[in-house]
């Protein structure tokens, strides 16, 4: 009787390392790939991307953790409008570091539609289904099925946006309803959330100076519908060391909760402040 051949392992998903590596560099955004079949979560505290985008009850429940978070941590509630920002903040960061992150790591560049991310953001689970990804010709991953091999660099650039805006686009939606923000406004926020989000998980890896330079190719200019560049400069530290900072193109209202206290890539904080702050003891 002949032998039976060993089945081949099933080739990992195209995106499975870069989101192991994020999740290495950053155990606050646990990524997860259902198995073929698998259905998303759909209890205990999970949100989908298009449950938020509907703007009902799903966006009721998933505001309420940052309503009881502000009046935790600050002793007073915050005006409806703030908080919707800050849940905004909460999803779009993870939600973008979805698309850039394989970008970033391995030039592949997810596409996902809002009902292909669930969220539980109270223990920073995400689960994320992976359908169909833009590359480069010669990747390895440019045969496997889902992979839209694209000309160059520039091109997968232009991917990275249109990724990031499909996805984040009708989310907005949702949340606009609840913030007193017109459409520029909320897309600086996006703006502003994708930038910082893979600055921070570049620096976490090792190679800011990187991500810094490939966000600058990435917008380069104001691209509708973002807003403003990444707009990066360096501060020189008291040893004369170099240091990275920027000034956010939209303002999280975090003042309005602590006038005399901003964000440190705030316009309103100084060079000076910037710097004590940046000191790595601060």
């Amino acid at each position: 009787m002949t032998p039976r051949p060993a089945l081949l392992p099933l080739p990992a998903s195209p995106v499975a390392d870069a989101y192991a590596r994020l999740t290495r560099a950053f155990p606050r955004l646990s990524v997860r790939e259902p198995a073929p079949g698998e259905r998303a979560p759909e209890d205990d505290g999970w949100v989908s991307g298009a449950e938020l985008a509907s703007g009902g009850p799903a966006l009721d429940s998933f505001l309420a953790w940052d309503e009881a978070q502000v009046l935790r941590d600050h002793g007073r509630p915050g005006r409806p409008d703030v908080v919707a920002g800050f849940g905004l903040h909460r999803y779009a960061w993870p939600a973008a570091l979805l698309i850039t992150v394989p970008w970033f790591l391995d030039r592949r560049v997810p596409r996902l539609a809002p009902g292909q991310f669930s969220f539980r953001r109270a223990h920073g689970l995400a689960v994320v289904r992976v359908t169909e990804f833009a590359c480069l010709p010669d990747d390895p991953a440019a045969h496997l099925p889902g992979a839209r091999p694209v000309a160059d660099e520039q091109a997968l650039r232009d991917e990275v946006r249109v990724s990031v805006a499909a996805h984040i686009g009708p989310v907005l939606e949702g949340f606009a309803t609840r913030m007193r923000r017109g459409r520029r406004a909320l897309w600086g926020m996006v703006t502003d959330d994708l930038v910082e989000g893979l600055w921070h998980i570049g620096n976490l890896l090792g190679e800011e100076e990187r991500a810094i330079a490939e966000l600058e190719r990435l917008l380069p200019r104001t691209t509708r519908p973002y807003v403003g560049t990444p707009g990066f400069r360096h501060l020189t530290g008291p040893q004369g060391e170099l240091m990275p900072t920027r000034d956010r193109v939209s303002c999280c209202l975090f003042y309005t909760l602590r006038p005399d206290d901003s964000c440190v890539t705030c316009p309103r904080t100084c060079d000076t402040t910037r710097v004590t702050r940046l000191l790595p003891n601060a």
